[in-house]
């Protein structure tokens, strides 16, 4: 099994949003500036969705090759992941995956063709919703992603999608700066995310994939080393009132990580931790090195998952 190109480069850019986002949230500041209103208005909340959505895609992908067995182990190994990180980063969402991949996608897992899941990932977006938001919608964006992977609909719908999402986020982003209502932002940044994910893949050009990929297909090794650089600079941040800094040291992670996966991928099947991950997985060393740029060896399913 080949990886999805397009599907590597929208974790990428959601990996890219989730390191700014993520370096804001956990260094906050009083009072708020332009920099701080900018991002909760525009970005907060957008990029997650898209992650989650990806990981839901990944899930219906990777049973193609693998038994549900091998899922589940795939997901003790991914909570294990959270916990080691969960040391040094309070934040972290490996852990909601790891669960709620088991509590929601193994079990919708069982129903036959894209309909029945679509309208289980609706409703229980809905109840997220309802109950709060937050992390408690990344369940229903599990099934929505497993929905979509199954359903399979044509680009053609990307125009359309965009400019509803597009428009329906402008509105309740305005209405959420005019009540400041929880439930309506968590709508708004539900919308704003799928436009983000309609926009890029309609203007996704070669050029712009090559640098996006390689960072979504090391999306784990990027997202926890993301993390750290965050928990180590977290004094100096939250000493700056501007909170330009946010902004930069975020950009220059991204930059730093970009070369390196596109470095590191030139000479590796996976990234450090996922290659780490692929072999607690399957219980056994999973090559690894590529020879001449090319892969001589047979590939354990690897269907875009990263």
């Amino acid at each position: 099994m080949t990886r999805i190109r397009e599907l590597d480069a929208l974790r990428g850019f959601a990996v890219g949003g989730i390191m700014l986002v993520n370096t804001w949230q956990h260094t906050p500041h009083e009072p708020g500036t332009g920099v701080d209103w900018t991002i909760e208005a525009l970005l907060q909340s957008r990029f997650y969705p898209i992650f989650s959505l990806l990981f839901g895609v990944s899930f219906v992908l990777f049973l193609r090759g693998a038994s549900r067995w091998r899922l589940l182990v795939r997901l003790f190994w991914l909570l294990c992941f959270g916990l080691a990180q969960h040391a040094f980063y309070s934040g972290e969402v490996l852990t909601d995956y790891a669960w709620y991949g088991v509590l929601a996608l193994l079990p919708a897992s069982f129903l036959t063709g894209g309909v029945p899941v679509l309208v289980l990932g609706a409703a229980v977006t809905v109840w997220g919703l309802t109950v709060g938001g937050g992390p408690l919608l990344i369940p229903g964006l599990f099934l929505l992603g497993m929905a979509l992977m199954r359903l399979n609909p044509p680009r053609r719908l990307l125009a359309p999608a965009f400019a509803v999402s597009a428009l329906a986020t402008a509105l309740l982003t305005a209405a959420w700066t005019r009540t400041g209502e929880w439930s309506v932002y968590s709508m708004a940044a539900l919308a704003g995310a799928a436009a983000y994910a309609t926009g890029l893949l309609l203007v996704l050009r070669p050029w712009l994939s090559a640098l996006l990929e390689p960072l979504g297909r090391m999306a784990l090794t990027n997202y926890v080393t993301g993390t750290a650089v965050i928990a180590l600079a977290a004094p100096l941040l939250r000493a700056d009132p501007t909170r330009w800094s946010v902004v930069a040291l975020a950009l220059a992670t991204v930059v730093a990580q970009v070369l390196f996966s596109g470095w590191w991928l030139a000479r590796f099947r996976y990234g450090p931790l996922e290659w780490v991950w692929r072999c607690l997985t399957w219980f056994r060393p999973v090559p690894n090195r590529l020879e001449s740029g090319r892969d001589h060896h047979r590939p354990l399913p690897d269907p875009g998952v990263s």
